[in-house]
């Protein structure tokens, strides 16, 4: 058959490309890799606060007195503006309901911008920062001396002629600034803390106080004006049939019966609060300060608040009117990618302060690790230098040929007892205090000037075995 012929078993074959590239089992393939998302610094937070609407959102772990609030509050507006404003508004005038309504959604405002907003958390220290203020302790109280001392964890500030005592806080690792508190609760240090509230399910502090301050004074005209106007209702229906029958005969007398016993054990604690919040504010004080008694006379004459304007206008002014200052947690913001640390030791030791530029020099140090060495106590033979002592026979690089056979003996002898690697590939280099302790070697080996010859590199050793080579042809040549 013609070797172009189609007819033959060879005319049928078609040749494919093979790919000589297949891909690794841990690389997965372009369209399958997944794009890791961005995460988010609340995400990470490590206090103990729940976060809702992508961080938008900042509450404390326990909320279910919150939501008792939420309920007693749009309970008993609800059954006021179903039952009661719609004869009110007949009756007296159609702004009865109007201010209800501006009063409760001014309740409702505050107590969710209170409940939802940060409190002034304070960020707690990187473990950089950390270690850093903690070489600063060591050092500010002198601690490297001899014994032990556990470091003061305060300092001492001046604050309009008052001294003021900053304290460590051991979880956040920061010292906290003046009138800063650590609340358990939300395991969060909170700049100008107040108290933690559970009624707003949330911290009071240097941003949100302002808003709790509003919140119950607003409940507190909210209470009191569902407590009267429920009460008028019932004597303006009293006027026409009774007192008794007005409430018995009235599709709202269960309604009236629980507004006004929810308005009536309420108004107290509520308005009781707000009396006690001014009084707070009027001072410049904060509810820790004043349980603690901080700035009372009973510490002594000289101990005042150094917070205070000195009047009750420009305290109440700070207060309430002045700038809310920036979250300093950031709690939308993206997590920035770690450093690389850098790498441990090889053989376990962990070195302090060590870079990976140190490393590399250390592990380039022609030392072996299969190779022992002998110290200066190990072997000393009679009329030798010892390995402390410069060894003018041999020169590192240039070793001396031997002259005689009983010099090749030695090195036999020095052969027999620790065997030459010739394979260079795979060994393991070390520093000189990585360095095992050699084995002890008898002390009558014949060794002549080799004691030198344990401390040279790989080069070295290979040179005595090509001299020694040499030293046997010249001998056979004579």
């Amino acid at each position: 058959m013609s070797p172009g012929g189609g007819g033959g078993p060879m005319g049928d074959c078609e040749y494919s490309q093979i790919g000589t590239h297949s891909p690794s089992p841990m690389e997965a393939p372009p369209a399958e890799k997944k794009r890791v998302r961005a995460r988010r610094k609340w995400e990470v937070f490590p206090g103990r606060n729940q976060f809702f609407c992508d961080g938008r959102i900042m509450m404390a772990q326990q909320r279910g007195v919150f939501y008792l609030t939420l309920v007693l509050i749009l309970v008993t507006s609800g059954l006021f503006f179903a039952f009661d404003c719609p004869y009110l508004a007949v009756r007296i005038t159609p702004a009865v309901p109007a201010a209800g309504a501006v009063l409760f959604f001014f309740v409702m405002g505050t107590l969710l911008r209170t409940s939802f907003s940060d409190p002034g958390v304070l960020p707690r220290a990187t473990p950089d920062e950390a270690a850093d203020l903690e070489r600063q302790i060591d050092i500010a109280n002198g601690s490297s001396s001899g014994g032990y001392r556990s470091p003061p964890r305060t300092k001492e500030v001046i604050i309009n002629g008052q001294t003021v005592k900053l304290k460590y806080c051991f979880t956040c690792k920061i010292f906290r600034p003046p009138r800063a508190s650590h609340c358990s609760l939300c395991d969060n240090c909170v700049e100008r803390f107040d108290h933690h509230c559970p009624w707003v399910g949330n911290c009071v502090g240097k941003r949100n106080y302002r808003f709790f301050y509003m919140f119950i004074l607003s409940l507190s005209f909210l209470t009191v004006f569902i407590f009267a106007f429920v009460i008028t209702h019932v004597i303006l229906r009293s006027q026409q049939t009774g007192f008794l029958n007005a409430i018995k005969d009235s599709p709202a007398r269960y309604p009236f019966v629980l507004e006004a016993v929810v308005c009536f054990f309420s108004v107290w604690s509520i308005v009781g609060l707000l009396g006690f919040h001014t009084y707070l504010i009027s001072s410049n004080q904060t509810t820790n300060e004043d349980i603690k008694g901080s700035w009372s006379n009973k510490r002594g004459k000289e101990n005042y608040n150094p917070y205070s304007y000195g009047n009750i206008f420009t305290n109440c002014c700070v207060a309430l009117c002045g700038p809310v200052s920036p979250s300093l947690i950031d709690r939308r913001g993206y997590v920035q990618p770690d450093t690389p640390q850098p790498a441990a030791p090889s053989n376990g030791l962990a070195t302090y302060g060590a870079t990976a530029s140190q490393s590399d020099m250390a592990a380039a140090t022609p030392l072996l690790q299969s190779e022992p060495s002998l110290a200066s106590d190990e072997l000393h033979l009679p009329g030798k230098p010892g390995l402390g002592t410069p060894c003018a026979s041999l020169t590192l690089g240039q070793p001396t040929p031997p002259s005689s056979m009983p010099n090749l003996a030695a090195e036999a002898g020095l052969t027999d007892i620790l065997p030459l690697k010739e394979e260079h590939v795979g060994h393991q280099f070390l520093t000189p205090e990585e360095a095992p302790s050699p084995p002890r070697l008898l002390a009558g080996s014949p060794l002549a000037h080799s004691r030198t010859a344990h401390v040279l590199g790989l080069a070295s050793q290979d040179a005595l075995h090509e001299d020694s080579v040499r030293g046997l042809v010249k001998l056979s040549s004579v």
